[in-house]
């Protein structure tokens, strides 16, 4: 039964949830109670499990385990609010500026996970591998069913924008997909670039002016230009001293 029903918690835990029961001196309705509130209970684990694992994180980091003294220039209560993930809902966006190692990539797997948790689909890649899939889905023609998939996540992260410039084609394929979730879902991009630089990575302030547009016209700002706290652990290190 327990397989048709598809309630494996029910099938592996029913013979031990009934010795505590009766342990207990519990009735039957309160069996099946304990028995359907494991069941939920590993059904959402199952299904967080899953979120993760189509949001393709490379790794899994929570804002718990972020140094916000480490960067004292980002809003820790801004961070915060977003992980509530009112703003997915919203379908606002989130940029987040600074150089490399002040733990862009820290916040937006952190919001990520807060978003994989409130129940809703993620997608997480970097721009220059995003770019890399959408041109060789078009050269397959298959383009327009994975622009499809893409727009439709509730929340897109796209990590690194500007760590190399994109080709021609590259910058009007991301384009139209920032342009198709416009308003329709949520996307957060990290940058190592202040937003006058952008046109080194698109190639024309037309096309990098249109992409802004549609990016800041509902958007939170996260402003993260301290110093490098990956640097900053390193010197912490080497700082020591070496036991013998």
């Amino acid at each position: 039964m327990g397989r048709r029903q598809r309630l494996p918690t029910f099938l592996r835990e029913y013979e031990k949830v009934a010795r505590q029961c009766a342990a207990e001196g519990l009735d039957h309705v309160q069996f099946l109670t304990r028995l359907v509130e494991q069941e939920l209970i590993d059904r959402e684990r199952r299904m967080f499990d899953r979120r993760i694992k189509a949001a393709k994180f490379p790794t899994a980091k929570s804002l718990d385990s972020f140094d916000f003294k480490a960067i004292p220039k980002l809003n820790k209560m801004q961070v915060l609010e977003l992980a509530r993930c009112e703003w997915i809902d919203r379908r606002e966006n989130v940029i987040a500026l600074g150089p490399s190692g002040t733990g862009k990539t820290h916040v937006a797997l952190g919001l990520g996970l807060a978003a994989c948790q409130k129940g809703m689909p993620v997608a997480f890649t970097t721009a220059a591998a995003l770019v890399n899939e959408m041109l060789e889905a078009r050269d397959e023609r298959r383009l327009l069913r994975r622009q499809k998939q893409l727009a439709a996540v509730k929340l897109l992260i796209i990590d690194e924008l500007g760590f190399v410039p994109l080709s021609k084609t590259g910058a009007e394929l991301l384009f139209e997909l920032i342009s198709q979730r416009y308003e329709r879902g949520s996307t957060m991009i990290t940058s190592n670039l202040p937003f006058d630089e952008w046109t080194s990575t698109f190639g024309t302030e037309r096309l990098t002016g249109a992409l802004l547009d549609r990016l800041t016209h509902h958007v939170n700002i996260l402003e993260m230009n301290g110093d490098s706290y990956r640097l900053n652990q390193s010197r912490a290190r080497k700082a020591q001293p070496k036991t013998p």
